[in-house]
């Protein structure tokens, strides 16, 4: 990697594993799930050694009696009581937490951190898990043991001496559950700074300004029971196979009931076409695959507002012959700015539709057609459509779909969006917001008894900015991989380094234990998987998933160490520190989760009575004041929106980059350098380019190439020595993946409309290597 504008220490040389061979390409032609993930999952057990404790984490896993809820995506647990809701990449992850494996106070005598940095990222995981507190020693350049309470009063001196607490910022990742995350934005609030970013910044922050603003809420409105009885579903640039493999399960279903499915998405991946469920083993005997889909799109890069725009003027031209096309009565009762949005869609030629889409009129018709002639349509996606300049439109643009045919408020339809990680939602319902509402703050002022501050605290973006500028000197960060998982990598690593405290929570080495401020600390903690004892006995956390549904998680498995603690413990330690004269009684909380649960149902809407709803069987669902047509906007209505099409088309000579994660990947975890759906053995730093712009290049199968990106401020990014993979994806686009290919997404390009890094979405040039 280079710039042309510093020379900065480059990410590391390799993120997965030394490859066993050489880069290898097939085209994949088989089902998805089956076989395949059967095949993978054994090979994971037992390189992990796991063939009697693994199987034995599988069978509690998603179950509602005592079960743990899977540490991967937030896809819905089954509602008809399925005893395998489990998925190869959900069983990755728990194998990966339960390794064996122990990286301790040995481990890093051994091992300074400047040999460290140049390992890979995938060794540094696999090293195992972290099993006491670490604090970094620059005069030996190791990390060398540290008591806990030592660590905390080390963490709430420097948090003392800010001489403003936005001098701090507490990030998190989807991971945490709902009990540790009240306690930390509880704990950043009593010391007066909103500067709570999160991943969802980096994420699904379109989909949530956008859904605020045509109706009034943040999240989707369906569950998983609407997903059994609509008649169309669409699913717009989601990766399902990988992301949320438990997905198929409701395609495959709802295809063998005649649902019709359309797949929308620049590469048609393995969820877009067969399955052959796990669990279902009358399939699995006869190798019996079925249909996920009955119709696949492939807009060009960002072109899906395009698509959805050229839907919607279909049905509204459909309208002017048949008036049943569109839901008139629910239109005129329950929204606002129709009659704009209509003008609007008649004022867009189909030439311009095509053009910025990718699509022939006949196939965006051939979408309209299935949604009009659906009396229940979910549109469905991910961050496909919202890592984008124009992702909070694109959003709006489902929206504004969906009210035409009155596809709100009733079994079966609505809008659907999928969660990444299992507890992000829950995060953001839970306080993890840097610009929360007032009604909010109210509640935890009285409730609380603290005085939170009202400004609007930093996101991710804002929060490397001002750690860059020397603005921010401690930064915390409870889960996840920052220095790799946020964009222009150089930046963060630069922006991590001038802290004066960086402290990171987690179970195993990564990056982001050697990208660090001045002084930093390793705090590791219990997993999803583990037991944990307090005072008052075993506790569970609670979380929520992708739409709504909140319940309980009981770990299973003794400690890898004895020396972790607790997410909530390690907030609460924390706090007593750094707030000595808080009459908040965080230890009393510690001792008894029930207890953060009973404050937080006095604060939080949607969570009376939360200690008995969440134990009943499959928790509760948070109630969706827009699932019951009650719109909190500004006019009280559903809001039509009317954003004019954006220019997605690449210039000359460019191409349109999205990065994504291959099928062996849990963000920025490597299991392997292979990704099985989309053919590729032994090889990451590669692009997926159409073959036709490969031959314009001059730029052969598997060639090496040079990539370039061009931000907003005219400064360049490179990457050199990719190879280059034919691949069926538009002309114009191109694919790869991160966590190596952040660096091509410059810090300033985030999209105004949300401040979400545009890593969808990167303009590049991809040439023969020099």
């Amino acid at each position: 990697m280079s710039t042309d504008e510093d020379e900065q220490q480059p990410p590391a040389p390799s993120v997965g594993p030394a490859p066993k061979g050489g880069p290898e390409f097939r085209p994949y032609r088989h089902p998805a799930a089956g076989w395949g993930a059967a095949g993978s999952v054994t090979r994971i057990l037992a390189r992990e050694r796991a063939v009697v404790d693994g199987p034995r984490a599988i069978m509690r896993m998603n179950h509602e009696n005592g079960g743990f809820d899977c540490p991967g995506c937030a896809w819905p647990d089954d509602t008809k009581g399925l005893h395998l809701d489990i998925c190869e990449n959900g069983i990755k992850h728990v194998t990966w937490e339960m390794t064996r494996k122990r990286v301790g106070r040995a481990f890093f005598a051994a091992h300074s951190v400047t040999e460290l940095s140049g390992w890979s990222d995938y060794d540094l995981e696999n090293q195992g898990r972290l099993t006491e507190p670490m604090v970094y020693d620059p005069e030996s350049d190791h990390y060398v043991p540290i008591g806990w309470q030592d660590a905390f009063d080390l963490v709430g001196r420097e948090l003392r001496e800010l001489d403003d607490p936005d001098r701090a910022a507490f990030y998190t990742s989807g991971r945490l559950g709902n009990e540790a995350t009240f306690l930390y934005q509880l704990m950043a609030r009593e010391l007066g700074t909103n500067n709570l970013p999160d991943c969802s910044n980096m994420c699904h922050e379109a989909s949530g300004r956008a859904l605020q603003a045509s109706l009034g809420t943040g999240k989707g409105t369906v569950d998983l029971k609407d997903w059994e009885s609509a008649d169309a579903l669409f699913i717009l640039g989601v990766n399902a196979a990988s992301n949320a493999p438990r997905m198929l399960t409701a395609l495959a279903e709802a295809y063998r009931r005649g649902t019709r499915i359309v797949h929308i998405n620049p590469l048609v991946e393995a969820a877009a076409t067969r399955t052959i469920v796990p669990h279902d083993f009358t399939d699995m005997a006869l190798f019996r695959a079925t249909r996920t889909s009955t119709l696949n799109l492939q807009p060009r890069i960002g072109g899906d507002m395009a698509l959805l725009r050229g839907m919607a003027k279909a049905v509204l031209e459909q309208s002017a012959s048949d008036p049943k096309a569109l839901d008139q009565e629910f239109i005129d009762r329950h929204t606002t700015g129709f009659e704009e949005y209509r003008a609007l869609c008649e004022a867009t030629p189909w030439e311009e539709i095509e053009t910025q889409s990718g699509l022939s009129r006949a196939d965006v018709l051939k979408a309209a057609r299935v949604y009009g002639e659906a009396d229940r349509s979910i549109v469905s996606w991910c961050l496909g459509l919202t890592q984008h300049e124009h992702g909070v439109d694109t959003v709006r643009e489902i929206v504004n779909l969906l009210l035409l045919r009155g596809n709100l408020g009733r079994e079966g339809a609505g809008p659907s969006p999928v969660r990444g990680h299992s507890n992000v939602q829950g995060n953001r319902t839970c306080g993890i917001d840097h610009r929360p509402g007032g009604p909010f703050l109210d509640r935890l002022a009285e409730v609380c008894a603290i005085r939170p501050p009202r400004e609007h605290g930093l996101d991710t973006v804002g929060t490397i900015r001002a750690m860059r500028r020397g603005d921010v000197k401690v930064f915390v960060c409870m889960g996840g991989n920052f220095a790799l998982a946020a964009p222009d990598t150089p930046a963060v690593w630069e922006a991590l380094r001038t802290c004066e405290l960086t402290v990171q929570v987690s179970t195993k080495l990564n990056r982001s234990h050697l990208v660090h401020g001045r002084r930093a600390l390793i705090l590791p903690c219990l997993g999803r998987t583990e037991k944990d004892h307090q005072r008052k006995g075993v506790q569970s956390t609670s979380v929520e998933d992708s739409m709504s549904m909140v319940h309980l998680s009981v770990g299973m498995k003794r400690p890898a160490s004895p020396h972790l603690l607790s997410e909530p413990a390690i907030v609460a330690g924390m706090a007593r520190a750094a707030l000595p004269d808080s009459t908040t009684p965080w230890q009393w909380y510690v001792e008894d989760y029930d207890r953060i649960r009973d404050t937080m149902s006095r604060v939080l809407d949607g969570f009376e009575d939360f200690n008995r709803r969440v134990r009943l069987p499959l928790g509760f669902r948070i109630k969706q004041p827009a699932r019951e047509l009650v719109f909190l906007t500004p006019s009280g209505r559903a809001e039509f929106s009317a954003a004019a099409l954006p220019d997605v088309v690449p210039a000359p000579g460019t191409l349109a980059l999205g990065t994504m994660r291959s099928h062996d990947q849990w963000n920025t975890t490597i299991y392997s350098d292979n990704d099985r759906y989309r053919g590729i053995e032994n090889l990451r730093t590669l692009v997926f380019m159409n073959r036709a712009d490969m031959r314009e290049r001059g730029i052969a199968d598997l060639g090496p190439v040079d990539i370039t990106s061009t931000a907003r401020d005219g400064s360049r990014r490179s990457l050199h020595g990719y190879l280059a993979i034919p691949y069926d994806i538009p002309r114009g686009c191109a694919a790869g993946y991160m966590p190596e290919m952040n660096v091509l997404c410059a810090l300033g390009d985030s999209s105004t409309q949300s401040d979400q890094p545009i890593m969808k979405h990167v303009k590049v040039t991809i040439d023969p290597a020099a």
